[in-house]
């Protein structure tokens, strides 16, 4: 009688299998929340803080140069919600509202190098780097052009700040309410920060604040390379279906899931940086997953929205301006250009020419991260002051 040597699996040991997958996947999302934490506030620390910035806002002497500066700022600081905070600060101290608009459309364009960043962990596979740095920049080419038309726009017409003035002033009442306490994320992940800040602490001032960034960056690498092979495994089946139904399913759930998720966590930054993986593992495609970063875009604006909410007195109505010229800017944005079908595909055009060109060539791949997020940036300022 012959003996069957297959090894029949394992019910049991299938389903354990399972369970750790998925807690290795928790454990590296939660390692990468940590990572941009731990890389904000390390560039904080390296910058001298909400103070640097507003030492640096102080160049803006003009819209441009107020553009510029906000990109860059954001790229440096890795949040444009810490930015826009800064900014709605900056109003309520007497910051005019017509250099402060254009800073926060930098911001939105700074705070896509984050998860461009993210899309480098996926450097050493070819095929994967090219679909995450596909699905990281539509996110930077979507704001270019959102500003390219907004931002003339808004210049000689005002539209954006005569309808939030309208706005601010009909809600102005109510600008005392407070939705600080939403935010979980934050005491969610400060232990581990701080965690890997005492475990730095033979270095000070910004040395711990660069120490940090780089600690914080080999963070991300570790985690988004690990988690596009654990999510290879564990997005197939039923589980691989509840998640298309969120964000595949259209565009319109995709926008929806993608705004809900950033006012969770009030960081379009983390909100995008996790869908990278997803890209690069082929478990979405960038056109599936471009929907689910325009949402992030409109529900960043949150964190401008819960900042205005603490300005009092006389400066409430302006602070309020500026927090809802950030929303009006982005929801316009995503109807316009996400709702013209040609100007839609533009970005999705530009990210496939891009990443075609950088998984043959990964130099210009992180050139293009270092160009145009730092030095094209700061030497147009230098030469536009």
């Amino acid at each position: 009688m012959s003996e069957n040597t297959s090894n029949p699996i394992n019910p049991q040991q299938s389903a354990a299998a399972k369970f750790l997958n998925w807690a290795a996947i928790a454990f590296l999302v939660y390692l990468v929340l940590v990572a941009v934490s731990t890389v904000s506030g390390g560039f904080k620390l390296a910058s001298g803080g909400s103070e640097g910035a507003k030492e640096i806002f102080a160049f803006a002497t003009n819209p441009f140069v107020a553009l510029l500066l906000g990109a860059l700022a954001t790229a440096l600081v890795q949040s444009s919600s810490t930015v826009t905070s800064v900014i709605v600060g900056l109003v309520a101290g007497g910051l005019p509202i017509n250099i402060a608009i254009p800073m926060i459309m930098g911001a939105n364009i700074g705070t896509t190098i984050t998860n461009t960043l993210v899309s480098i962990g996926h450097i050493r596979s070819k095929e994967e780097f090219k679909r995450a740095f596909e699905a990281s920049t539509v996110h930077d080419f979507f704001n270019l052009i959102a500003v390219a038309i907004f931002l003339p726009l808004e210049l000689a017409f005002g539209i954006l700040q005569k309808l939030s003035q309208s706005l601010a002033h009909l809600f102005v009442g109510d600008a005392d309410l407070s939705l600080k306490s939403y935010n979980f994320i934050k005491p969610l992940v400060k232990p581990a920060v701080g965690v890997v800040k005492d475990g730095l602490a033979f270095f000070d001032g910004k040395m711990l604040g660069v120490a940090m960034v780089v600690v914080g960056i080999a963070m991300i690498l570790f985690a988004v390379t690990t988690l596009g092979k654990l999510l290879q495994k564990a997005l197939v089946g039923t589980a691989k279906e509840m998640l298309h139904r969120a964000i595949g399913k259209g565009p319109l759930a995709g926008i929806t899931s993608g705004a809900v998720v950033t006012v969770m966590v009030q960081s379009s930054s983390t909100t995008t940086s996790l869908m990278i993986p997803l890209a690069g593992s082929g478990v979405f495609s960038t056109k599936q997953i471009y929907p689910f970063t325009l949402g992030a875009n409109i529900g960043t604006t949150i964190t401008a929205l819960l900042a205005a909410t603490s300005i009092t007195g006389a400066a409430a109505e302006v602070a309020l301006t500026i927090a809802l010229v950030h929303v009006m800017f982005n929801v316009f944005a995503v109807a316009l250009i996400y709702g013209t079908p040609f100007l839609r595909d533009l970005p999705l055009r530009a990210a496939s020419k891009l990443a075609e060109v950088g998984s043959n060539n990964k130099s210009l791949a992180l050139g293009y991260v270092l160009g145009a997020f730092f030095v094209i940036p700061g030497v147009m300022m230098i030469v536009a002051r």
